[in-house]
């Protein structure tokens, strides 16, 4: 993969990562009329995602996933951005989110490496 397709797609990679939190925060102000509920779950669930993707899969990780582990925690991950855009409404957002995840994992896994 030339140097300049894959630092496309790692862009993209982390774009969607911050796109399921964007999601959740979407979910979490659509979720009740309460305005307390609302601002709990728009601001709190961001932020516990946040935490748990520092903690098992970002660069830094504190106790970092490997292979499949790592992949069945991406799936679900994006699984779940996928699914609270979809209860939340966005019924076009949701599939857009599946479709440029896979394309781009499809990507970075598949393409041969230098």
């Amino acid at each position: 993969m030339s140097a300049v397709i894959e630092g496309f797609c790692l862009l993209v990679a982390f774009l969607l990562e911050l796109a399921v939190l964007g999601s959740a925060g979407y979910w979490g102000f659509t979720v009740s009329p309460d305005l307390a509920v609302r601002l709990l779950a728009g601001l709190g669930v961001p932020v516990l995602l946040a935490v748990v993707w520092g903690v098992f899969a970002s660069r830094r990780a504190a106790r970092p996933l490997r292979g499949t582990v790592r992949a069945a925690f991406e799936v679900a991950w994006f699984g779940a951005g996928v699914v609270l855009l979809a209860a939340a409404g966005a019924a076009i957002a949701a599939p857009v989110l599946a479709l440029v995840y896979l394309a781009n994992t499809a990507l970075l896994h598949l393409w041969p490496h230098r």
